[in-house]
């Protein structure tokens, strides 16, 4: 792949069609459902143990009539030909594709990216955590790309995740206030983003955050507080 734009990808209502039945599709498939995916197809003559129960399963070899309504396609069998059949087909749809050859991802670990992977876009090495999702990519190699996060994931603390939390609550409150200066928010977050902020959270929970803030942006106590029953 000569270049890639990362982004984050809505996919709770989007169409996901995977073609292949192997450990590669059912890693793509465990990794779409992360997500958040709820529609989920897979298609291979036969499925393997690892599979998760909560997609749906066609079994049959690949047609082209199998990407109707799709919106993201994975390229997973074992037959190069056939993957390169899925890529064309997609492509000719609009439809974007990415292609996982299971002989090129078999030694990779689970959520890299794969080294036969060809088309529009790779699935990046993966480390979860609450609301925080990291991805790693390094050029097309996956090994290096694993190695990347699982030190990241070593070194994770737990603070950041919990910060991720407190935002969902904070952050829209913020933002709600026109009395608050769009500037004066800016400066808000940036210092909810600080390790004081976190550490404050840590200490004592989103109360103690509440407290933290207060003192420091006095104008916006009375809008941060959750409302008394």
């Amino acid at each position: 792949m000569r270049c890639a734009y990362p982004i984050m990808l809505d996919v709770t209502d989007r169409r996901i069609v995977i073609i292949g039945g192997g450990a590669v599709a059912a890693r793509k498939a465990a990794g779409a459902i992360a997500a958040g995916a709820t529609k989920v197809r897979v298609i291979s003559p036969d499925f393997c143990k690892t599979m998760p129960t909560n997609v749906e399963k066609i079994v049959a070899e690949y047609s082209s009539d199998h990407l109707d309504g799709a919106e993201l396609v994975f390229a997973a069998t074992n037959n190069p030909q056939v993957n390169e059949r899925i890529v064309a087909d997609a492509r000719a749809r609009k439809i974007l594709v990415s292609r996982a050859d299971g002989a090129g991802a078999s030694a990779g670990s689970d959520q890299s990216e794969d080294e036969a992977s060809v088309g529009d876009f790779l699935t990046p090495a993966l480390f979860r955590d609450g609301r925080v999702t990291v991805a790693i990519s390094a050029g097309g190699n996956p090994a290096l790309a694993t190695y990347i996060r699982d030190q990241l994931a070593r070194s994770w603390q737990g603070g950041w995740s919990k910060m991720a939390d407190a935002m969902q609550a904070l952050r829209p409150q913020i933002r709600q206030d026109s009395r608050i200066p769009i500037e004066r928010r800016k400066a808000i977050f940036k210092d909810l983003a600080t390790p004081e902020a976190i550490d404050a959270l840590d200490a004592g929970g989103l109360s103690a955050l509440r407290e933290w803030l207060a003192k420091r942006h006095p104008e916006i106590v009375t809008h941060t507080h959750a409302p008394r029953p």
